[in-house]
């Protein structure tokens, strides 16, 4: 008897660790790609510190050798940390510089893994992410303007999106994404709600440095006439140096680093060369 439940307890055992071995993991290196997310979340007990900057524009009538290509500017800046509550489930806070109308914003998110792609069954992984912005501006005295902030919640954005990916090698990721942005106040010509779309994928070069690519585009054909935007898209080189230590340079022409700041605020256009370079450094720790 005891022979018999020492052979059942080898033998699921094993079963979990093939179980566990069917997972498919590392489809992005990173929880982000260049300005979206990707479908990555922290490991349980895993504390992430990242630190973003966007510089001003490399080309284009703001840019060239008078800014030194954009390197004399911030377009925008974040700091913050992301913690792992689960395998699945991540939270974090960041403070950033913000690049469209409402700045000085706290950003809070929270993403979770609802399905992770395995070798034999789930062809795709999936995660949701949802986030909050509060603008901390001092409150304007001028009615009108967007930090006059009548109300407490007219310093708020919100985003939420979903990230579909699949690991097509151990060198080609690919990854489709969708989402919904709201802002509790706009001008009266524009809209609250905002709906994206976009793709992104990760291509391993060597063994240490990938080729990064992503894209947003909006699909509201309500907003203001006179005024362009433009798609968020950026191109970056990503380097895994191990220890939990990623560093990217990117090019992208969107200013804002968040989700809440650069879908709805996006008018760099990258014909005009209005694209900018920036980097992320994204340390992780078991704590």
């Amino acid at each position: 008897m005891k022979l018999a439940n020492i052979l059942f307890f080898i033998f699921f055992l094993i079963l979990g660790n093939v179980s566990a071995q069917e997972k498919v993991h590392d489809t992005f290196k990173d929880t982000r790609v260049i300005n979206t997310h990707s479908v990555e979340t922290l490991k349980k007990g895993h504390m992430d510190i990242r630190i973003g900057h966007r510089f001003g524009d490399f080309a284009g009538s703001a840019g060239g050798w008078r800014t030194f290509y954009g390197l004399e500017n911030a377009a925008d800046i974040s700091i913050g940390a992301e913690y792992g509550l689960s395998d699945a489930l991540m939270v974090g806070l960041h403070r950033a510089k913000g690049a469209g109308p409402l700045r000085q914003n706290i950003v809070g998110l929270a993403k979770y893994r609802i399905m992770q792609q395995t070798i034999n069954k789930n062809g795709f992984s999936l995660s949701i992410l949802g986030m909050a912005s509060i603008s901390t501006m001092p409150k304007s005295l001028e009615p009108g303007v967007p930090h006059f902030f009548e109300k407490f919640a007219h310093r708020v954005y919100y985003n939420v999106s979903f990230l579909f990916s699949k690991k097509f090698s151990n060198r080609f990721s690919l990854q489709a994404h969708g989402g919904w942005t709201y802002r509790n106040l706009v001008p009266s010509t524009d809209v609250n709600d905002l709906v994206s779309a976009g793709l992104a994928f990760r291509l391993q070069l060597t063994k240490v440095m990938g080729l990064i690519f992503d894209s947003n585009f909006g699909f509201n054909a309500v907003r203001p006439p006179e005024t362009d935007y433009f798609p968020a898209i950026g191109v970056g080189l990503e380097w895994d140096t191990g220890g939990g230590h990623v560093f990217q340079l990117n090019m992208t022409n969107a200013r804002g680093i968040f989700e809440t700041d650069y879908i709805p605020n996006n008018l760099s256009n990258w014909g005009e060369g209005e694209y900018r370079l920036g980097f992320t450094i994204a340390r992780q720790f078991k704590i």
